[in-house]
């Protein structure tokens, strides 16, 4: 881990050429040829018969081709590399290719979807839910549908390859460095060991640079190869907003026999996410939309499936929350439909139906840990004061009822209140079947050095390892330093996504430095220590049968949001998010807040403003480049509650802000407009529609 890591933009070498791609102009058809402008001196165009090695990228059992050879399959596919010394000259050169092709007919709907677009299903069965539906007092049904969100980085996609010696070193902005090393090998055709992966600044990533800085790191190292110069590839800010992965869209329908009482007694579920073209977290991703299809709760009788659907749109791809957001948001709106349908209070039907200990998951996993689920919940009660806020707004809303020149009487506000957990680590066999280490030497001269492959976005969690380290050896922070990360340096550490960093790096840097102080007084200096990781056979997770542990460790939290709604333009206005989490033992309290912040902010935006649109099987430029980010200077107050555990082992906490705000906020907004709204982002246009349907 290098603390003085670069943008791509900084970096520069000698004699460095710079690339930029040729993409389709069609969402699917027969790539037939590419003519292109007289190639001045200098200057090369590489197609898919120039890779030296395989052209395709391989992840998680799923592959896809690097360039383009005679299928295409959406529009800004990469189909050639332009290389050259200038780069306003290659971009131009890419762009004046001329792109010979015989056009299908492409699909751009995922909703419903014929047997050739399945990517990957899953289904499953617990109880007799058809005996359950045919004795329910009520059956509720809804709808609920979750868009597509950029990721809008700091820096747009881009990879630089060099030389060094009898080695290939590629600088891409990566949060999986040995995936980067593995894909430009198999590229290449040459051994893992001659390309050497050293990660640029990443900044906030939000999981959209797990895969596809393989694919880009690919384009660089091809042009590097076969122009035999340094190649620099940097994508426009335009071309990274139109062509890199977005959070997918997903559709979810839900179905609950509900009893007399308002018990849960059967849920069926429905869930399809439009993966675009290609993605190799498919089958993550629909396994989390299964499993967190039933939320947090209890339920007997279940029926779930769950459909990986391609289309001829943009690949998508992994965003914070991972499919477990998606589902969440569904489950927790349906959870409110129900309680409103039997006349319950929304926060006494979540906590009568909450999961706790030895109670089972749908997948029939048993839960060993506590559920803290009653005293998350009456945290954020007591911090937002919601009881009194709700039983408030749900008299204005009945008293608005009808009522003539409502929009008149002032600003509209709700409450609303959601019930989450996030899952530690990867379902999928394709990411945790390896063993991943981190080492550790302790030096002569009393110093220690930290070697590790996993990357961070932020410089505290940086600090967070020294600190550990450092406490655990009786060592000053100063004398305790990580090495520089190159994947020749460092041992594979894994992803760092869906809190990694935290639940398996730290932990193996605790086990290191435990070794190292049983050993330092007896053996002679220097100590070196590696100690590995390997996901436990008892967390095997069986997504074909959903059957299985899904994860190690589980982390809860409950949220509250406020908003208040201007009748006249009908923006909602965020008032105040208040989470409580459990996440186990909190490292760092300012790191913790500050990621939770971070989440919450970043799954506002999702829920209100940030629109991906795709029109015609493509993405808009002007659209996207004036999209409605959200900014930290119009975050709302957020307050935190963490229940305090420092016994327990730390855990993941950064998804569940996506898991919990946007269903809160859209339950508020349903209360002050006075209609359930189940679709994100929610905007002014069905809030007035919901208003004048009141």
């Amino acid at each position: 881990m290098n603390e003085d890591r670069r943008f791509l933009e900084d970096l520069s070498e000698p004699l460095m050429l710079h690339a930029a791609l040729v993409r389709s102009p069609c969402a699917h058809g027969e790539l037939l040829g590419i003519d292109a402008p007289r190639l001045p001196h200098s200057y090369a165009l590489i197609k898919a018969g120039d890779i030296p090695g395989k052209n395709r990228l391989d992840a998680f059992g799923r592959a896809m081709p690097v360039l383009a050879d005679d299928e295409l399959s959406y529009k800004g596919e990469a189909i050639a590399i332009a290389v050259g010394p200038d780069r306003f000259a290659v971009e131009k050169l890419a762009g004046d290719c001329v792109v010979r092709f015989r056009e299908d007919t492409p699909v751009f709907a995922y909703e419903k979807f014929s047997s050739d677009q399945l990517e990957a299903k899953r289904t499953a069965v617990v109880g007799d839910p058809d005996a359950a539906f045919e004795s329910a007092a009520h059956i509720v049904e809804g709808v609920y549908r979750t868009g597509r969100q950029e990721h809008w980085y700091a820096e747009p996609h881009g990879a630089l390859a060099r030389f060094a010696y009898d080695k290939l070193e590629i600088s891409v902005a990566t949060q999986w460095p040995f995936h980067v090393r593995r894909t430009v090998a198999s590229v290449l055709g040459v051994k893992p060991e001659d390309v050497v992966v050293l990660p640029c600044e990443i900044g906030t990533h939000l999981d959209g640079k797990l895969w596809y800085p393989s694919l880009v790191a690919a384009f660089a190292a091809v042009a590097a190869v076969v122009s035999k110069r340094p190649v620099r590839i940097l994508f426009t800010r335009g071309e990274d907003a139109r062509f890199s992965p977005k959070r997918p869209a997903v559709t979810i329908r839900h179905r609950a026999a509900v009893g007399p009482m308002g018990e849960l007694i059967a849920l069926e579920s429905r869930a399809v996410v439009d993966i675009g073209a290609a993605s190799p977290f498919a089958e993550e991703i629909i396994d989390r939309l299964c499993l967190g299809s039933f939320g947090a709760y209890r339920c007997p009788h279940i029926r779930v499936e769950g459909f990986a659907v391609r289309t001829n749109t943009p690949p998508a791809g992994p965003f914070a929350g991972f499919g477990l957001a998606q589902a969440f948001f569904a489950i927790e709106r349906h959870a409110d439909r129900i309680a409103e349908t039997v006349g319950a209070d929304p926060v006494e039907w979540r906590q009568s139906h909450a999961l706790g200990k030895s109670d089972r998951l749908a997948s029939g996993a048993l839960l060993k840990e506590n559920v803290p689920s009653a005293e998350l919940m009456d945290s954020v009660i007591t911090m937002s004061d919601y009881r009194r806020k709700w039983s408030s707004y749900e008299l204005m809303r009945h008293s608005r009822a009808g009522k003539e020149g409502r929009r008149k009487d002032g600003p509209l506000r709700g409450i609303g209140i959601s019930f989450a957990y996030q899952g530690n680590g990867f379902l999928s066999t394709g990411t945790e079947s390896g063993s991943y280490s981190v080492e550790t030497t302790l030096e002569k001269d009393g110093t220690l050095e930290i070697r590790t492959s996993a990357v961070c976005g932020s410089r505290e969690t940086a600090a967070l390892w020294r600190r550990t380290a450092s406490e655990l050896l009786a060592l000053d922070d100063e004398a305790v330093r990580l090495a520089p990360n190159r994947t020749d340096a460092v041992p594979d550490s894994g992803p760092s996504s869906l809190s990694r960093n935290v639940t398996v790096v730290t932990k193996l840097i605790e086990r290191c430095c435990a070794a190292i102080r049983k050993q330092r007084f007896r053996d002679p200096l220097p100590i070196t220590v590696k100690r590995s990781y390997r996901s436990p056979k008892s967390a095997e997770w069986d997504g074909i049968r959903m059957e299985g542990l899904p994860f190690s460790l589980f982390s809860w939290a409950a949220a509250v949001v406020e908003v208040e709604i201007d009748p006249v333009d009908y923006e909602p206005k965020v008032r105040g998010v208040w989470l409580s989490v459990d996440g186990g033992r909190i490292l760092s309290d300012r790191k913790a807040r500050s990621s939770l912040t971070t989440g919450v902010l970043h799954s506002i935006g999702w829920a209100t403003r940030e629109r991906a649109v795709l029109s015609d099987g493509a993405y808009d430029l002007q659209e996207m480049l004036s999209y409605d980010l959200a900014v930290p200077s119009e975050a709302p107050p957020v307050r935190i509650d963490f229940t305090w555990n420092d016994s327990s082992v730390p855990k993941g906490i950064g998804e569940l802000p996506f898991s919990c705000v946007p269903a809160a906020l859209v339950q508020a907004v349903s209360q002050a407009a006075g209609r359930g709204l189940g679709e994100i982002p929610i905007d002014a246009a069905a809030i007035r529609d919901a208003l004048e349907e009141e």
